[in-house]
């Protein structure tokens, strides 16, 4: 498994314990500020969720992880519970166009309103129902139109024709025709027969019924299914088979070793692409089958659920909640919601797929967590010095396209000065070069105390706050020695310190930290000569470049400089 890292991804904001130790949670269905929990008693409940917006940052926050369950259990509320059935609730799919609910459960369909507030309906003509999955089409899909009137009329009426064209309710097809109001898709495993059907909703859920679309010849025993595009995948426990909505025809994508975690699969909203778990290992194909991208290795045993939040892959065991990076495989953050051996545990994403939210559940209570925003993020690793970590996600964020021009370039200074007042001199620079915010009379007062001719020229910019205002380089390095000698006065006490491991065991000297200081500044000034400045700011940096010229006793580069055109003040 990949190395665990310190980032804060995501961060819980909702807390709610089953009201009766007599119900134990089966599945999770998470719909934008709504929650529905099914029980193994066949009960549905609705729970309202207020998802407050994220604090004001302020300049020292708590930790992200320091949270009360009582601030958490305020932003839930239970509206709702009702009765579905005697037997364990095993699906439920919120199809909020038409504001209704669709539960799978002993083995029957069952639909209601997405308020709970009217009685709950079972669709007749379908019984054994043990896996059920609905069809999702990618964005850019040419899939196949399974319901479009002109090419399946037909042949849907010959299927009905077997039941005398008439639904349990008695509207005729060509009345569903008619009255339809939703196009909803959907895959079901009856024994060893996978159909196809569409479900006909009007703004009357008492008159909903089905359309048969397509059945075709499944395997025994499917536990896990996923409908993208015109791909059926369904898991067994020999393995992964994808199965044509077009042709009916299939073939194997995976098969399973011998004593392997049962088949799990879940799509992955951002690509348009399915996860498959082959014992502890996450493979993601595209909607053909095809592997994409590289593995994901989850902890020893694998996961008990799997879910989709943003750029990342959520997985749930034993009360533990790793989130991992679909594309570098690392895992980011490991969260603790229930104590080892809790139970079977659950994760949900959300059905509208915005990538904001996932729902995690043990057997007696639910945790939903929010994605932090990026910026958060950023800064929580920057404030515990965790710069390379930083970096790393800056980089993530800046490839998928989540980094604004504006933020990554105040971001290379931030971190630039927080990487200067640590003693990295040299990589503070090459951050610096690649801010395109950052201006060159920035650095003045690292050069020349205040006031000075330039004092006013200098922009009091402070990014995120989280530096000190600038001072001479010789107060940046003896402020750092100080620091570093604590630090190792500390570790002789016990005490774990944030400090640099190659400074502790090889401590520089004074000179040698000033010099790299000087150079690196020199480095910055003779880069900002070439940029289109005011001539104020041009006079600052030649004066300066010359000064710290003379510090190093560079005598070439002074008579370089001063026999070229320059703006010196003499």
């Amino acid at each position: 498994m990949a190395k665990l890292k310190s980032r804060f991804a995501v961060e819980p904001f909702a807390h709610f314990d089953l009201p009766t130790h007599h119900l134990s949670i089966s599945t999770l269905s998470l719909s934008q500020s709504t929650l529905y929990v099914g029980t193994r008693n066949g009960s549905l409940l609705l729970l309202s969720l207020n998802p407050t917006p994220t604090p004001t940052p302020t300049p020292n926050p708590p930790p992200i992880e320091s949270v009360s369950l009582a601030s958490l259990s305020r932003n839930v509320s239970l509206l709702r519970t009702v009765s579905v059935s005697g037997s364990p609730v095993e699906s439920i799919f919120v199809l909020s166009e038409i504001g209704a609910v669709l539960v799978l459960s002993d083995g029957f369909l069952f639909i209601t309103d997405s308020l709970l507030i009217h009685p709950v309906k079972k669709l007749g003509g379908l019984k054994g129902v043990s896996v059920i999955a609905r069809r999702f089409r990618g964005t850019h899909s040419q899939s196949t139109d399974l319901t479009d009137n002109t090419s399946n009329s037909s042949k849907g009426q010959r299927i009905l024709d077997k039941f005398g064209g008439v639904r349990t309710n008695g509207v005729k097809s060509k009345d569903l025709e008619q009255n339809r109001e939703g196009n909803y898709v959907f895959a079901l495993v009856i024994g060893k027969k996978l159909m196809l059907i569409e479900l006909v909703l009007s703004s009357d859920l008492a008159n909903a019924s089905f359309v048969i679309l397509r059945e075709m010849q499944c395997f025994d025993g499917v536990k896990s299914m996923v409908w993208l595009d015109d791909s059926i995948i369904v898991g067994t426990i020999n393995g992964y088979s994808l199965f044509s909505c077009v042709t009916g025809q299939s073939g194997v994508i995976f098969s399973l070793p011998d004593l392997s975690r049962p088949p799990l699969l879940n799509l992955l909203w951002r690509n348009w692409e399915v996860l498959l778990l082959v014992d502890n290992v996450g493979v993601i194909v595209d909607a053909l089958g095809q592997p994409v991208g590289g593995s994901l290795v989850f902890r020893k045993g694998g996961p008990d659920s799997i879910g989709d939040l943003s750029s990342y892959v959520v997985v749930v065991r034993d009360g533990k909640m790793d989130l991992y990076h679909k594309k570098s495989g690392n895992c980011i953050q490991t969260l603790t919601f229930g104590v080892e051996g809790v139970g079977q545990c659950i994760v949900a994403d959300e059905e509208n797929r915005s990538g904001e939210f996932a729902a995690v559940a043990t057997p007696t209570k639910v945790i939903c967590y929010r994605k932090v925003p990026s910026e958060e993020q950023i800064k929580d690793l920057l404030r515990k010095k965790n710069f390379n970590e930083a970096i790393s996600l800056v980089e993530e964020l800046e490839c998928e396209g989540e980094l604004s021009k504006e933020v990554l370039s105040l971001f290379h200074a931030q971190v630039g000065f927080l990487l200067l007042f640590d003693l990295h001199f040299k990589e503070a620079v090459d951050h610096f070069l690649q801010s395109e915010t950052m201006q060159p009379s920035e650095v003045f007062p690292f050069i020349m105390r205040d006031p000075n001719r330039w004092s006013l020229l200098v922009p009091r910019n402070r990014y995120w706050g989280l530096h000190p205002p600038p001072v001479p380089l010789e107060d940046v390095v003896d402020d750092g020695l100080l620091a570093i000698q604590r630090a190792i006065f500390l570790r002789k006490a016990g005490v774990e310190t944030v400090v640099d491991e190659r400074f502790l065991s090889n401590p520089p000297t004074r000179a040698e930290l000033l010099e790299s200081a000087i150079k690196n500044i020199i480095r910055y000034l003779e880069v900002s000569r070439q940029k289109d400045l005011t001539l104020a700011v041009k006079e600052g940096v030649d004066t300066l470049l010359m000064y710290l010229y003379r510090a190093l006793n560079y005598v070439d580069d002074m008579e370089k400089l001063a026999s070229s055109e320059n703006y010196c003040i003499v």
